[in-house]
């Protein structure tokens, strides 16, 4: 039997404000695009459109990716991750997902970490 839309967005374990962390990716390189945030309505939006919706914390409005900008975001898979409080969001990303024009919001600032030994 599937789940419906309603349980598998109970299923989401939110954090004190109500949001989950919704990390976007692009489907087919697996490129990391952008994190955004989403109470239980986005994700439920985002379930049942087919383009991503989040909640702006800033705001305090819900967005859809895409509406001024034209850069949209295409569904293409949705996962929860092991502990219920992250969502993995695989799109097909049209135009830069940043709002500052570059392809990903990680393109700019590089914090130089000491990297492990290889294996």
């Amino acid at each position: 039997m599937t789940e419906t839309v309603e349980e598998r967005v109970a299923r989401v374990a939110y954090n004190a404000d109500g949001l989950v962390a919704a990390i976007v990716q692009q489907w087919d390189t697996l490129e990391v695009l952008m994190l955004g945030w989403m109470d239980a309505e986005a994700l439920r939006r985002t379930l049942t459109s087919g383009r991503v919706t989040f909640w702006s914390r800033s705001r305090q409005e819900y967005w859809r990716k895409g509406d001024t900008s034209g850069n949209i975001q295409l569904v293409r898979g949705a996962r929860l991750d092991c502990d219920g409080d992250a969502i993995l969001l695989q799109v097909d990303q049209v135009g830069p997902a940043c709002h500052t024009g570059t392809r990903t919001c990680f393109d700019a600032d590089d914090l130089e970490p000491v990297r492990g030994p290889e294996l």
